[in-house]
């Protein structure tokens, strides 16, 4: 894309106009509906939504990929086409390229690497990718974030507090407050590359040892609070790997099951966005771990919660499964609350229930979720809705992500038998020190 396009203050305004439309066309045609009774054609009119969000490069684009997965956080006929969006943005052109790389690292940083290739080798939401050789003569990664991203965040987040308060007055079953602070925070995060350079190795020491996965290095010197450099690693896409190599299927699997888990039970941390851009294949079936803007720390207390909720469903423990929900955040669940996140609870575990292989959802539902989903939601609006929590969002957004990768792969696993070689050992003091230890290493804060 020529820079000007992105860059001016013409192209901001014609950005922001062409999502602006799509949105206050969304406003009206719901109206219409609700209020005249005018069919709305859902389809169509989602299709259109997607079409003015697919050619951004920006983070609405990155809520959209996060509300597909909350289930029934936007109707189905919107969260089917939205899921479908890419993080493959046009990318900046080289004369641009070359005055952001000298505001990070000044005017001779091209002196500071051996080459530097001019076309992006990949594009994302929030910054592209430039392939780059350093002094030394390593391959490396340089990820340059797109220009005035701060404003572009704030301004989207706006426009995601419009879409949310139209389908909250049109539908009242589920609130939305808590789902906009959470992804704002995870937003504004992911715009300071220096944290995500320390959530990168946070990464590597929390999965150093653990079989089949892999995390790019960090190289600090080339690296600022918009540019962040890691060493180049080699991999394929999953689903082009997978069709030449079905065999590999659980494997993969597997090795994805550790990347996202052992960081989450081991230390209460999870990389809240699976999508599949953000992980490769390397010929030996291990996989690497590639972007660590989306990351969240939960409260020890969290993962025992979740640890707790999964005993009291086995053990049909009541009481248990109230005071879980407590600690994910759901304030004094009404009996009929609890009744209906039950629903959803015995989905998202189902696979780990049973001491048996098996696929991750055994229907023949080509949707991960959807029809529980739907039934979740009726019911909410029958017992009056609901305020989702905030450690709610990503852990969910994980699951069901994940949980949609292992339904693309038709992996067949003894689930059962690896959560079990997770939580085994469980101790939430030990979690807490180990949390503590971890963080405090990488400079990074403690959980919210």
């Amino acid at each position: 894309m020529p820079e000007h396009d992105e860059n001016t203050w013409g192209g901001r305004v014609a950005r922001y106009a062409r999502v602006g439309t799509a949105v206050g066309g969304l406003a009206a045609r719901l109206a219409g509906e609700r209020v005249l009774g005018i069919r709305l054609e859902r389809d169509r009119h989602a299709a259109e939504l997607r079409a003015a969000l697919g050619g951004l490069k920006g983070p609405l684009m990155k809520v959209a990929q996060i509300l597909s997965t909350i289930p029934d956080a936007l109707p189905k006929e919107y969260t089917q086409e939205l899921s479908q969006l890419q993080a493959d943005a046009p990318s900046m052109g080289w004369p641009f390229v070359k005055r952001r790389m000298a505001s990070e690292l000044g005017p001779n940083w091209q002196s500071r690497f051996q080459s530097f290739e001019h076309a992006a080798a990949a594009a994302a939401s929030l910054g592209q990718v430039h392939r780059a050789v350093g002094p030394d003569g390593r391959l490396l990664a340089c990820k340059l974030q797109y220009p005035d991203m701060a404003s572009a965040v704030e301004a989207d987040l706006r426009q995601l507090g419009l879409i949310f308060a139209i389908f909250e007055r049109a539908d009242s079953a589920i609130s939305t407050r808590q789902i906009q602070k959470e992804i704002g925070a995870r937003l504004r995060e992911e715009l300071d590359y220096e944290r995500e350079a320390k959530h990168a190795r946070l990464y590597r020491a929390m999965l150093d040892g653990t079989p089949g996965v892999h995390v790019p290095d960090v190289v600090p010197e080339l690296s600022t609070k918009r540019l962040l450099t890691m060493g180049w690693v080699e991999g394929r896409k999953i689903l082009d790997f997978v069709a030449e190599h079905p065999e590999a299927r659980d494997e993969l699997a597997m090795n994805m099951f550790r990347a996202w888990y052992v960081p989450f039970y081991n230390y209460g941390v999870i990389h809240g966005d699976p999508h599949l851009g953000n992980y490769t294949v390397r010929p030996d079936r291990s996989i690497n771990l590639l972007d660590f803007g989306c990351i969240r720390v939960f409260k020890p207390s969290f993962v025992k919660g979740v640890i707790d909720l999964y005993n009291a469903l086995r053990t049909d423990n009541r009481e248990q499964a109230v005071e879980a929900y407590r600690t994910w955040g759901f304030v004094n669940p009404s009996n009929d609350l609890v009744d209906v996140l039950n629903i959803w609870a015995r989905f998202v575990y189902a696979p780990i229930m049973e001491d048996r292989q098996r696929r991750i959802e055994e229907t023949n539902g080509g949707h991960y979720g959807r029809e529980t989903a739907g039934k979740v939601h009726a019911e909410l609006r029958r017992v009056g809705g609901v305020e989702i929590p905030r450690e709610f969002v990503f852990m969910d957004r994980a699951a069901v992500g994940l949980g949609s990768v292992f339904l693309h792969l038709k992996a067949e696993l003894n689930w059962y038998q690896m959560f079990q070689g997770l939580i085994r050992d469980f101790d939430v003091e030990a979690l807490a020190a180990r949390q503590g230890a971890a963080l405090a290493a990488q400079g990074l804060p403690p959980a919210e």
